[in-house]
């Protein structure tokens, strides 16, 4: 049987998942926590996207239940359920780029004739390769 390296052994290990950052708890985390020090204020938001290094994970229960020290404020940020989901705006943003995308190209370029043998115009275009047509 292959001996797995400690990167392997661990990684097996490890859920993808974020869970809460309070000791012993294996909750969800679906809160992130972060203090600002100069405003002695803890702030309590949704999930941040990616796990930062000065900010706490938390679970339902523990984002509910938090305190702050005393002379502390806490802020708690509910993010409004409705801005989370795509605008019309944005759904007709992304239809009018795939449209643009997707039209034919009608170009046509002269090239200068150091470039070629003779006077070309380039038909069409995919990608980096040009299709070229003599005009004599």
């Amino acid at each position: 049987m292959p001996v797995l390296g400690h990167e392997a052994q661990y990684g097996a290990q490890v859920s993808r998942q974020r869970v809460c950052s309070k000791p012993s708890c294996t909750g969800q985390a679906v809160a992130t926590l972060t203090y600002v020090y100069s405003d002695c204020t803890a702030v309590v938001g949704p999930l941040a996207t990616y796990a930062e290094p000065h900010c706490y994970d938390l679970c339902q229960k523990h984002g509910e239940r938090l305190t702050a020290p005393q002379g502390w404020e806490i802020v708690r940020l509910e993010p409004d359920p409705d801005s989370l989901k795509p605008s019309s705006d944005d759904i007709e943003a992304l239809a009018n780029a795939v449209r643009e995308a997707a039209r034919p190209r009608d170009e046509v370029v002269v090239l200068p004739p150091e470039q070629t043998n003779s006077s070309t115009i380039e038909v069409s275009r995919k990608g980096h390769l040009r299709v070229l047509k003599s005009v004599d």
